[in-house]
Order: structure tokens, then C-alpha cells, then sequence
């Protein structure tokens, strides 16, 4: 059976009270009233939103432009940087934002509205970053596809980051999409190892599926890197080589690594899924935490919030970098998309095509 990544369900820092869901979708203030997680359902809320572009200004990622078109994710995943978001909408960053989504229905005509704004640049958009494009709901809402549509259709670029097997449905379109060099994928590949699977994000695709994704994305013309991120002390890091050396094999070019976050409420979740998974080592995880971000446990400075600082951190960055070289990965931080292609159909750059 599918499991939830946490029973927890912390009220998050805006809220003063903790209010919480019960089995018959009434909402309870009681612990000893707390259902059995995995026996929540999902529930998706729709957004309909007035702007669908995020900018970002942080130097640590390669990307200005990305879209998200859910907010929460189904997958799990109890390492989640984007956990502590869901606290902006009045949820919590525990159970909440594995079982109350936000969808975005109209995401793909505000898309339309804001590429054919007159002043727009076109920049490569990251799709999916702060949640998964291809999280479960994905199958029957279909957003994520309609933003694609979109793409192609404007011949503009995307990035793609993702756990889904399901992406692989819309492999018609990211193949002409790269086709025209618009378009790359990275796929997050964490461990080998079913049973941390499991555990670690546990309603995500397995990592042979994942392989054969990347596979079949390479063999397309889709060019297809990984991300091995978190690395997290004493739980994964072990696997480096290895999962570097799976993913060659399986045609992935491109890779990089992101060391384990844990800001704000996400420290609270990822210590109590220790000592329930792995207690016999709890204490030397986050003692290695520690080491890697000043004494704390999660630093947000730029520049070193995605790799911690130290000799552990300089450890990984090695490992990692010299077996990369070995299997001809490209370290860049992206694929170099076009943009020159970019048009608006039925527009003033139609005469050019």
C-alpha cells in the first residue's frame, strides 16, 4: 500500500491554531482524534490564478522563469524544500501539502496572456520546480500537458523537473520540442534502493521505472540529465557512484547534486521521520547536518544553501564531480535552450515563419 511521508500535520508559523482534518472531512483540534494518514484521501482545490510566471532572483538555480501549475504534492517526499510554502495558504507543511493540492485550471491561458504581452523576452521557464508537473493528479487534470501545448505552440522554451513516470505520456510533445532545441528534462533520481524509496518519498516512481524513463527520453532526442538531490548524510550518500554510473548507462548526459534543506517547519518532519525510519543513526545524520551549515540546521545564504559548507561538503562535491568526468557528464548547470525561435501565433512575428 501507498503511504503518506509524514503523520505529522505541525500548524504552520502564520497560524496560531492547530486545526486539522478528520476522517469524514470534518476538521478536528485534537491529537487523539488524528486519523491514520494513509487513509486520507487527496484533495485538490482549484485556483483560478491571474498570473502563472514565478521570476526568480536567486543565483543558486539556472533559471529566472518557472511554473508551477499545482501547489502541494502527492509524491511525498519527506525531504521537500517546498513543504514550508504550503504555510502561505493557511496549511501546513506536514500531511497538508501531501493530501490538500492546489491546482491551477486556467494556467495554460494565462500562459497565452503573458507570452503575448508585447514587452515579454523570451527565457527558458523551469516547469515544476517547486512541486512535481507530474505528481498523480496530473493524470486526469492535464495542466501540465496544456502548458506544453503552449510551448510548442509559441516555439518557446522549457525545462522540465520530475520523479513522474507519467511524463513519458507527453513524449510526442517534448520530442518536437526538442527537436527545435526548446526543450530539456532532468530527472531526480535519489537512490537504487526500493526500500528507501519507500520510505524517503514513497509515492513516487520506482528507480527502475525512473531509468527506464530517462531511457526512453534519450532514446526520443529529448536530452535528459539527473539531479541526485538531496544528498543527505549516512541515508544516501553511499549510492553516488552508483547511481551515476545507472543513469549513464541509461542515456542521461547532464548531472548535478543538491545537498539536503531543512528550513523552518521542514527540520520539525524530516527529525521525526528519523527516528521512525532510521533512530540507530538519527543523531549522526544531524550531527553531519550540523557540520555542513555553520552549527544549524539548514543555512540560507546563497552560495552555499545548496551544497553546505565544510570538508563533508567538499567530500560529496569531489566524489561526485571525478566520477561525473569519468562517464562524460556535463556539469553545466542547464541544457542551453533556443530562444530566437519564439514567436506569438496570429501576431506581428507570424510574417517571418
Amino acid at each position: 500500500m501507498k503511504t503518506r511521508g509524514t503523520s505529522l500535520n505541525p500548524h504552520n508559523r502564520y497560524q496560531p491554531r492547530v486545526i486539522a482534518r478528520s476522517r469524514d472531512g470534518e476538521w478536528y483540534q485534537s491529537e487523539e482524534d488524528e486519523p491514520n494518514p494513509d487513509s486520507i484521501a487527496t484533495e485538490v482545490i482549484d485556483e483560478r490564478v491571474r498570473s502563472i510566471i514565478s521570476r526568480n532572483r536567486s543565483p543558486d538555480v539556472p533559471f529566472d522563469q518557472s511554473i508551477n501549475p499545482y501547489r502541494g504534492c502527492e509524491h511525498a517526499c519527506i525531504y521537500c524544500f517546498a513543504r514550508p510554502t504550503h504555510a502561505y495558504w493557511d496549511m501546513s507543511p506536514g500531511l497538508d501539502f501531501e493530501t490538500r493540492l492546489i491546482a491551477k485550471p486556467n494556467a495554460d491561458h494565462q500562459l497565452r496572456r503573458e507570452l503575448d504581452r508585447p514587452g515579454y523576452t523570451p527565457s527558458p521557464i523551469a516547469l515544476g520546480v517547486n512541486t512535481d508537473a507530474y505528481q498523480p493528479i496530473e493524470r486526469e487534470r492535464r495542466i501540465t500537458r496544456s502548458l506544453l501545448e503552449v510551448m510548442l505552440e509559441y516555439r518557446h522554451p522549457v525545462s522540465i523537473i520530475t520523479k513522474g513516470a507519467l511524463i513519458l505520456r507527453d513524449l510526442d510533445l517534448l520530442s518536437e520540442l526538442a527537436r527545435q532545441g526548446l526543450c530539456s528534462v532532468r530527472i531526480s533520481l535519489t537512490t537504487l534502493s526500493n526500500d528507501l524509496k519507500r520510505r524517503m518519498e514513497p509515492r513516487t516512481a520506482a528507480p527502475a521505472t525512473r531509468l527506464k524513463v530517462i531511457r526512453q527520453l534519450a532514446s526520443a532526442g529529448v536530452p535528459t540529465g539527473i539531479i541526485l538531490g538531496p544528498v543527505i548524510p549516512f541515508i544516501n550518500d553511499h549510492e553516488i557512484e552508483e547511481i551515476l554510473t545507472s543513469a549513464a548507462s541509461a542515456g542521461a548526459t547532464r548531472a548535478s547534486w543538491i545537498m539536503l534543506r531543512l528550513p523552518l517547519e521542514l527540520d520539525e518532519l524530516f527529525q521525526d521521520w528519523l527516528q521512525r525510519h532510521f533512530p540507530d543513526r538519527a543523531e549522526r545524520v544531524l550531527g553531519r547536518i550540523r557540520d555542513l551549515r555553520g552549527g544549524k540546521h539548514n543555512d540560507s545564504q546563497f552560495g552555499r544553501r545548496m551544497t553546505g559548507t565544510g570538508p563533508y561538503a567538499e567530500l560529496i562535491r569531489q566524489r561526485f564531480n571525478n566520477r561525473a568526468r569519468k562517464l562524460g557528464f556535463s556539469l553545466h548547470a542547464s541544457e542551453p535552450l533556443r530562444t530566437d525561435l519564439f514567436r506569438r501565433p496570429g501576431g506581428e512575428q507570424m510574417g517571418l515563419w
